[in-house]
């Protein structure tokens, strides 16, 4: 089997007041004072499996691309507005935009990969040269799942709490808070696989697959590539939001 190198540090975060850098000490970072309380505490188990219809990609063809991109954003949106609706919260679907260009309806994106623009409550998902050439299904299948997970942080209120703490920080502790927000990100893609990983045919096996996310590159927005498999592993396995609150975990797993 070919070693995947997971492009995690494509997957960026891109916010006009969320410029992922870097609390002033990192203070007493509970985990925020949001709606996402309560959907732990109705995720406290394992996710229902979900059957998602998501088709082939073919080498060289936008088009597949597309189509699958598209199959995994319905997954997706169908996997979290069920989970809303179980925790008695208002669920809302983002606005996904598919494109090969770098104009978006956020804006101007650089960069590969996907990205997620909290104003407009949207998910901008880039089909690249190296997609084309190597569509792998399981990085494919991530662009789509990590930023889905920004969007479950915006609708709790995670997202307003972390600009709250990262505007007045340091440097160094806005890098924390960022890396703590990503690997958050990466645990509720993790439980979004929990559920939906069978329909999703990754092409790999969960264990490959975590192996490979820790041989990537480091990133200074997402923290060490050994951190970001562990919370989406955590997140795979337990199956629900509550494992999932990297907001109060030792630095040592989120840096």
């Amino acid at each position: 089997m070919r070693t995947v190198l997971v492009p995690v540090a494509v997957v960026a975060f891109v916010a006009p007041c969320l410029i992922a850098g870097v609390v002033a000490s990192e203070p007493a970072l509970a985990a925020p004072r949001t709606g996402q309380a309560s959907l732990s505490d109705v995720m406290g188990g394992d996710s229902p499996r979900l059957s998602c219809a998501v088709p082939a990609i073919k080498v060289g063809s936008a088009g597949s691309l597309r189509a699958f991109h598209r199959a995994m954003a319905a997954c997706a949106d169908r996997f979290w507005g069920e989970r809303f609706a179980a925790a008695g919260l208002p669920y809302s679907s983002p606005e996904v935009t598919i494109t090969s260009g770098a104009d978006s309806v956020c804006g101007r994106v650089s960069g590969a990969g996907a990205h997620y623009c909290p104003d407009q409550r949207a998910i901008v998902i880039r089909i690249t040269r190296q997609d084309l050439r190597d569509p792998f299904r399981m990085n494919v299948a991530h662009s789509v799942a990590h930023e889905w997970g920004h969007h479950v942080q915006q609708l709790t209120g995670v997202l307003k709490a972390h600009e709250a703490l990262y505007l007045p920080a340091s440097q160094r502790a806005r890098t924390m808070l960022s890396h703590r927000l990503e690997m958050q990100a990466e645990c509720y893609a993790g439980v979004f696989y929990s559920a939906a990983l069978k329909s999703i045919g990754p092409g790999i096996a969960w264990d490959d697959w975590l192996a490979a996310v820790r041989q990537a590159e480091e990133s200074e927005v997402h923290g060490k590539p050994r951190n970001l498999a562990f919370w989406q592993d955590r997140g795979y396995r337990g199956g629900a939001t509550g494992f999932c609150n990297t907001w109060t975990a030792a630095r040592a797993k989120v840096g």
